[in-house]
């Protein structure tokens, strides 16, 4: 009689783990995400109030890094050390909203809109624009209503008040608190329309007229009590005057979505925080062709001044 076949099994060795190749494929993958967002796209978090009425605070937005062009400022951490040089660049139109990078804070971004091009001459009077000679037309429009987490949060925070905000706080018929902003809409030559706010009279309201360099663009925020732009020094945080192109890293395209101040840390807390009717809104001007006229004047110019 043949003997039994031995039914032990002999385990097979584990195969080994190639760490290298594990780690060569994770920096592959961190190196194509940080590409993209310096390339092509780049989500940005807004943290003040200095271009409300249209962007608030826990408001996250899409950049688009390829509008005008990749420049020192491109990179996502700006690795790369301020330079002049631009690849493919194109200049700004009026009424863009885009991000720069301040001449002494080289690791912050600033969000401001385009209110100026290379040539022009730009001053502001009483606090309307007057661009090459011409106020830029403002109208009146409705109130806008921000939440007060849409204004300032955080511990120490007080949204819609001081003189900046007087007499704004209001209490809708829900209970809800907001801030209720009188706002203008503001036209630029090439038809580009947008909402500012209209709160109080400002120490930047009025400012001499100059001629903005080659190469370079004027920004200002959309909250024009509030907003620390080229109307102010960079000794007040402001970004000192006209900005370099090769200074801004790309135009805000739209919101992606809103958080109000209940979020945490905690994935639980993000659809509860969820801002309704926020998500998908685009930053684009809308244009009103009918407004749209030469920035040039036809009376003749004005002696260049600055300030």
């Amino acid at each position: 009689m043949n003997a039994p076949a031995d039914a032990t099994l002999t385990a097979a060795p584990h195969d080994r783990i190639n760490w290298w190749a594990e780690a060569r494929g994770l920096i592959g993958m961190l190196l194509a995400v940080v590409t993209f967002h310096s390339m092509v796209a780049k989500p940005f978090y807004i943290p003040s109030a200095s271009m409300v009425p249209g962007l608030w605070v826990g408001d996250h937005l899409l950049v688009s890094k390829y509008a005008y062009g990749w420049n020192w400022a491109s990179p996502s951490f700006h690795i790369l050390p301020r330079a002049g040089w631009r690849v493919m660049g194109r200049v700004p139109e009026y009424g863009d909203i885009v991000i720069t990078v301040p001449r002494d804070r080289p690791t912050e971004d600033y969000i401001k809109r385009v209110v100026a091009l290379p040539g022009d001459r730009i001053a502001v009077r009483h606090g309307q624009i007057v661009l090459n000679g011409r106020p830029v037309p403002q109208s009146v429009e409705p109130p806008v209503q921000v939440p007060l987490d849409g204004l300032a949060r955080g511990a120490g925070a007080m949204p819609c008040s001081g003189y900046r905000y007087m007499g704004m706080l209001m209490r809708k018929p829900s209970g809800a608190t907001v801030c209720e902003i009188p706002v203008l809409r503001e036209t630029m030559p090439n038809g580009a329309t947008y909402l500012v706010a209209d709160t109080h009279d400002g120490r930047a309201d009025d400012r001499p007229e100059i001629r903005i360099p080659a190469g370079h663009v004027f920004l200002m925020g959309d909250n024009r009590g509030d907003s620390a732009d080229s109307r102010f020094s960079l000794a007040d945080n402001g970004l000192g005057g006209p900005v370099a192109l090769s200074d801004i890293g790309g135009r805000a395209e739209f919101v992606t979505h809103s958080f109000n101040d209940s979020t945490s840390w905690n994935p639980l807390s993000w659809w509860r925080g969820l801002r309704s009717g926020r998500a998908w809104r685009t930053l684009r001007p809308a244009l009103d062709l009918g407004q749209t006229a030469s920035p040039e004047p036809t009376t003749s110019r004005i002696a260049d001044r600055t300030p």
